[in-house]
């Protein structure tokens, strides 16, 4: 290692390199040695043929003397050129579009972490219609506006609330990448915008008769699929949470059904009709952990197989309902459940928990079926009172 040479200016020193030149003379590294804070520092500037003497190290290092005494400015050379970085960062970042940061940064990171086909979705969702209204935009300069133009655009191309959705719902995930990154530290601007709610909600539910008739169709088709609709028909079970069942849930002692991944994330019961328990009884038990309707690879099942919506088709449930709500699916057979409960008069709140429903929101779309049901309780009532009329009115004349 070279040794290092004193200059005339007190903390500047420097060493030379053992072949090169710069000029006639050995090519030099300058440095700072110098103690701040009780601190040693030595800090490098940079070779003779980089520019640097031992003139301008030395204004180099008042300066940050001045720094010190001052309290303004970069103390160290460190500090300074971290200072230099970060306003360079800042600049970059200040220039920084949404339609690069999504491209090279968020969805390449999709594309590692989400399915296939979530990624797909986004990245169209993103060409057709993010990318005209945001695209060349600054990332800090996307405000409310811009993504309430986004949403007329979609609106008044007929994309319905759900595709609206989803599209805000990835711009959302793109700022909140920025800000997990420190590449955008403001607001989500999502957040100051009204999101459009798609009603999704089934309004059919199946008469008794074209239940059966389904069920039995089901069942010379696909023993499988004929068991998942016995589970979501008579115990009001989602798809996903069918396709999560193992053995270990099932408690043929007390009739239960234990439903672990419901989806509001808490653990509830299902009770067994004797149809579902002869139903299960008759399947090969399998270990604890084992799923009761594994997919064709082993594995949990993504999605009811297409068995289910061609018996549909083929039986005629949907014939003629152009409505998406009014059209048979296999959630339908939860809504089915759910109806029939209300019709028999099951109050809503006995209702709500066998559905699983955080808040009773979602279960008051049943209560217009119970209207039979409260008429008859009024009747009821009025009988009573036309009772008690004629009871005080033999009191009277006795």
């Amino acid at each position: 290692m070279a040794r290092w040479h004193k200059t005339a200016y007190p903390g500047v020193r420097y060493r030379e390199h053992p072949k090169r030149k710069h000029g006639l003379q050995p090519d030099k590294y300058f440095c700072l040695h110098y103690k701040i804070d009780g601190k040693v520092h030595d800090e490098a500037l940079g070779w003779a043929s980089q520019g640097w003497n031992a003139t301008k190290a030395s204004i180099e290092l008042a300066k940050l003397k001045q720094a010190h005494v001052t309290g303004e400015g970069a103390k160290t050379l460190k500090q300074r050129r971290e200072q230099a970085k970060e306003k360079a960062n800042k600049e970059k970042v200040g220039k920084l579009t949404f339609g690069q940061f999504f491209e090279e940064t968020y969805y390449p990171q999709a594309q590692r972490d989400k399915k296939a086909s979530s990624c797909r979705r986004e990245d169209a969702l993103y060409r057709v219609w993010i990318a005209p209204i945001l695209g060349k935009i600054p990332l800090k300069d996307v405000s409310p506006f811009h993504l309430e133009k986004l949403k007329k655009r979609m609106d008044d191309a007929g994309q319905s609330a759900r595709s609206i959705q989803y599209a805000l719902a990835v711009v959302r995930q793109v700022f909140n990448h920025a800000r997990g990154h420190t590449i955008y530290t403001g607001d989500n601007p999502v957040s100051k915008v009204k999101i459009p709610r798609p009603n999704n909600a089934r309004l059919n539910f199946l008469t008794h008769e074209q239940a059966s008739l389904l069920l039995d169709a089901l069942k010379e088709r696909s023993q499988q699929t004929y068991e998942m609709a016995m589970l979501a028909l008579y115990c009001g079970l989602r798809f996903g949470e069918i396709a999560g069942l193992t053995w270990q849930d099932i408690d043929f002692s007390q009739d239960i059904i234990t439903i672990r991944d419901s989806k509001n994330g808490r653990t509830r019961h299902a009770y067994m009709t004797p149809q579902v328990r002869a139903m299960l009884k008759a399947k090969p038990q399998g270990k604890p952990g084992d799923l009761l309707f594994p997919g064709k690879d082993g594995r949990r099942m993504g999605k009811i197989s297409r068995t289910f919506d061609r018996t549909v088709k083929d039986i005629g449930l949907n014939n003629n309902v152009t409505d998406p709500r009014m059209r048979l699916s296999f959630h339908s057979l939860r809504h089915t459940f759910a109806s029939w409960l209300v019709q028999s008069g099951t109050d809503l709140y006995v209702v709500q928990q066998l559905l699983g429903h955080r808040t009773n929101a979602m279960t008051q779309r049943y209560a217009h079926l119970r209207q039979d049901n409260l008429r008859q309780a009024v009747k009821q009532l009025d009988n009573a009172l036309n009772e008690t009329v004629k009871l005080h009115e033999v009191r009277t004349n006795d």
